[in-house]
C-alpha cells in the first residue's frame, strides 16, 4: 500500500493537470473561435468544469500554481459577469500571457557578461 505522502503528492499532480487543461481548453477556445459568444463561453467553461469538478481541489503553495488557481477561479466567476466577450477575451488571455511570462523569465537565464565566458579560450 502506497504511503500517504505519496498519495497526497498523487493528488496534488491530478489536481495540478486538471486546472491546467481547463486553462488551456478555455485559452484556446478564445484564441480560435471565430465567432464568439457569450453563451458559448458560458457552454464552454460548464462542460470544462465538469471535468474540473471530479478532481479533489488541493491547497497549492507554488506561486505559478497560485496564480494558475485564481486565474482558473476568475475565468469560472466571468460566466455570471456583465462584461462582454470581447473584454472577458481581452482580460483571460492577457492574464494568461502574463503567467507564461513569469514561467519563461525563469526558464531562461540572460548571461550578463557573454565575453567574458570566451576569453579564457583567447
Amino acid at each position: 500500500m502506497a504511503s500517504q505522502k505519496a498519495i497526497d503528492n498523487a493528488m496534488r499532480l491530478r489536481y495540478v493537470r486538471a486546472i491546467e487543461r481547463f486553462h488551456k481548453s478555455i485559452t484556446s477556445y478564445l484564441t480560435s473561435t471565430a465567432d464568439l459568444t457569450k453563451e458559448g463561453y458560458v457552454k464552454k467553461i460548464e462542460s470544462a468544469l465538469k471535468l474540473l469538478l471530479k478532481v479533489e481541489e488541493i491547497v497549492l503553495y507554488k506561486g505559478d500554481l497560485q496564480e494558475l488557481q485564481k486565474l482558473v477561479q476568475k475565468m469560472i466567476a466571468y460566466r455570471e459577469s456583465e462584461k462582454e466577450i470581447g473584454e472577458i477575451k481581452e482580460d483571460i488571455l492577457y492574464l494568461s500571457n502574463q503567467l507564461e511570462k513569469t514561467k519563461n523569465a525563469r526558464r531562461y537565464k540572460k548571461e550578463k557578461h557573454s565575453r567574458s565566458i570566451y576569453e579564457e579560450w583567447e
